[in-house]
């Protein structure tokens, strides 16, 4: 099924993310998070490109087939293309073929000082276009509710994503936000725009300060007031961090369903728990 399919099917989607395991006896054993997280009965899970190279041993690729086989979910498998050759990217597409994968999240890829980029794909909508000339796949991409952090201004980031679509994009995933102020109005924005496919919300319950400090060096995302009294008064105690952290998430998704958004993307980090806590919070809102 594509995710075309599924927002079809729904007026609001709930979906997760998850990673691959980087050890192979984590891998091994990320059943126990599959089974809890599929309890939730998640509309799609996407798994995070992870590494392996592009061929089939990659662990995002045994991963998004578990999921699929194993606990009848659709994955939504991510891929970069910045230090890809269009040989490589070919390979991969033939390979999430063979295995009945319909379902990708392109995207460009962070930069490594340590590795030169590759000359086929500079942009994700390249990437885009080339995997419906490919033909087969239901194509998702990202979006950034306060700006590309390599983006001039706004208005170049929301070109750079009109082209997204127009090259084949059905699907959006934002990046992380703590301002659903900030979402509502980059929304408007891209309707305004004339992009019309679904975008769903990226919502990341923050359970301890080295990860939201992480998360801001890497994305941006504006903090809140309201947010950093939060950290500050709890930083000290992690579950009381962490349960305030999971309380402000479901906050931020209980006004974004009032919103009427099209769907809400939690980034799980692999920790069943926190997708629990959350799904008990909104159990009745969907």
């Amino acid at each position: 099924m594509s995710i075309t399919d599924i927002f079809q099917q729904k007026k609001q989607v709930v979906s997760f993310e998850i990673f691959p395991p980087k050890q192979e006896h984590v891998l091994k054993n990320i059943d126990g998070t599959l089974t809890e997280l599929a309890r939730l009965h998640p509309d799609f899970i996407s798994v995070t490109f992870g590494a392996g190279g592009t061929s089939a041993n990659n662990k995002t690729v045994e991963l998004a087939s578990k999921i699929k086989i194993d606990y009848h979910i659709e994955p939504v498998v991510h891929l970069t293309c910045l230090n890809y050759s269009k040989d490589e990217i070919r390979e991969f597409l033939t390979v999430l073929q063979e295995k009945g994968i319909r379902n990708i999240l392109a995207l460009r890829g962070d930069r490594n000082p340590d590795i030169e980029p590759k000359k086929d794909f500079l942009y994700a909508s390249e990437l885009v276009s080339y995997i419906q000339e490919f033909g087969g796949f239901h194509v998702s991409a990202a979006c950034y509710p306060e700006v590309h952090l390599e983006a001039a201004n706004a208005l170049e980031d929301m070109k750079h994503l009109k082209e997204k679509v127009d090259a084949g994009a059905n699907h959006l995933i934002s990046q992380l936000f703590f301002d659903n102020d900030k979402f509502y109005k980059f929304y408007e924005n891209s309707r305004m725009a004339g992009i019309t496919v679904p975008i769903e919300a990226g919502i990341m319950p923050v359970t301890n300060r080295k990860q939201i400090e992480r998360m801001v060096n890497t994305c941006g995302a504006t903090l809140p007031d309201k947010f950093k009294k939060i950290i500050e008064k709890y930083e000290t105690r992690p579950q009381a961090l962490m349960d305030a952290g999971i309380a402000y998430a479901i906050n931020q998704i209980v006004d974004l369903l009032a919103h009427d958004v099209d769907g809400i993307h939690i980034y799980t980090m692999n920790n069943p728990y926190v997708a629990k806590k959350i799904c008990d919070g909104i159990q009745n809102l969907i």
